[in-house]
């Protein structure tokens, strides 16, 4: 990506965690560089096999956190949460979304980058690259963390020297003080959803209006652009049957469109719901990864036009306004759930696939004790 998509933050993140050589993670495609760095990595990875050097061995809660905090400090893609439960659950380790909100309160955005900044890749890599940001940030870090270099993520990191202070900013002019990306929870989303609120409008992040409800995402497609869709700049668009079950896959749909007869009045943003996912490049007030999810019988289900709702970023909240008398009557007047398919994978898939606030994996091949709900009994 040439921008922050989920592609380089996926990079920033998998070299803060130690998996990769260091400055792997933002070298351009055009240069010389990334064949010296094949190299490396290809007698690196020999000298591993010798050693007996596994990713077990070096990877913990701690790595994981750093992790994490790169992600935020990057502005990086919502998609590195998903990930990073799931890789966590695969070690047995419990990260939860409660664990991420944690470091967000307390992590600055400090890389300048597009789609919540202004500059490219290209230019984080010419301004000092990821080695030069965390060495920024090494009081937040845990620098103990062995890597596949056999050294510490300080001495990885050490000496790093930022040579552009506006696509790396400094800790005392940041681009977000904390909060880059925020966990949202309340009655519409018992289990949380997220917001990249580093690329959203500010006057949005605390917001209440009324539902435009898409069941699915061909709907949305008819009907996002009728003239005769009673939507105003102030309507809150809601997108379900787009989770991990509802849209087998777990698209990337969360960024809806802007009805056309608003964009031609000036809107740029609006608050956008789903249990969707969205590109690292998208951006605008989107809240996503909804969980449970529509078609697990999550609330989302159960979101009629015209409801109110309210999203409070800065209290990590969002609020459906309907009484719990007539949520527990839309539940009881709600149809048969979806049906697990019979045989094959599409069976196996929908027993088994976890919801996006637990990384979105097979429950089988989770390290983690038993206890979790699977998501379709």
């Amino acid at each position: 990506c040439m921008t922050m998509g989920t592609a380089s933050t996926m990079a920033c993140v998998t070299e803060a965690m130690g998996f990769t050589r260091p400055g792997a993670a933002n070298v351009p495609a055009v240069i010389s560089e990334h064949s010296r760095l094949a190299v490396q990595t290809g007698r690196r990875a020999v000298e591993m096999a010798w050693e007996d050097l596994k990713p077990s061995t070096f990877m913990t809660s701690q790595s994981l956190d750093n992790g994490l905090m790169t992600s935020l400090a990057i502005g990086g893609s919502t998609n590195a949460i998903v990930h990073l439960i799931a890789i966590a659950g695969r070690l047995g380790i419990d990260l939860t979304l409660d664990r991420f909100d944690e470091l967000s309160r307390t992590t600055p955005v400090l890389a300048d980058i597009r789609p919540s900044g202004r500059y490219l890749m290209e230019d984080f890599y010419n301004a000092g690259g990821l080695r030069a940001m965390l060495a920024r940030m090494t009081d937040l870090l845990n620098t103990e963390c062995m890597t596949v270099s056999g050294t510490t993520l300080g001495e990885q990191i050490a000496g790093a020297e930022v040579i552009n202070e506006e696509v790396i900013r400094s800790r005392d002019n940041p681009v977000a003080a904390a909060g880059g990306t925020c966990l949202l929870r309340g009655n519409l989303a018992p289990n949380g959803c997220v917001i990249k609120s580093i690329a959203a409008d500010p006057k949005l992040l605390q917001h209440r209006g009324p539902a435009i409800v898409f069941d699915n995402y061909p709907a949305m497609k008819e009907r996002i652009h009728d003239p005769d869709l009673d939507v105003t700049a102030d309507s809150v668009l809601i997108l379900r049957s787009a989770g991990p079950l509802g849209a087998p896959g777990f698209p990337e749909w969360g960024m809806l469109p802007i009805p056309k007869k608003l964009l031609q009045a000036g809107v740029r943003d609006m608050v956008r719901l789903s249990d969707a996912r969205m590109s690292g490049t998208s951006y605008g007030t989107c809240v996503l990864h909804i969980a449970p999810e529509s078609a697990a019988g999550g609330p989302l289900a159960l979101v009629q036009n015209g409801d109110e709702i309210e999203i409070n970023v800065p209290e990590r909240t969002i609020h459906w306004h309907v009484s719990e008398e007539e949520i527990a009557k839309r539940r009881a007047q709600m149809g048969a759930p979806k049906q697990v398919p019979e045989r094959g994978y599409e069976r196996l898939y929908a027993k088994h696939v976890t919801q996006a606030d637990r990384g979105c994996d097979f429950d089988f091949l989770s390290g983690r004790s038993p206890g979790h709900e699977p998501s379709i009994h």
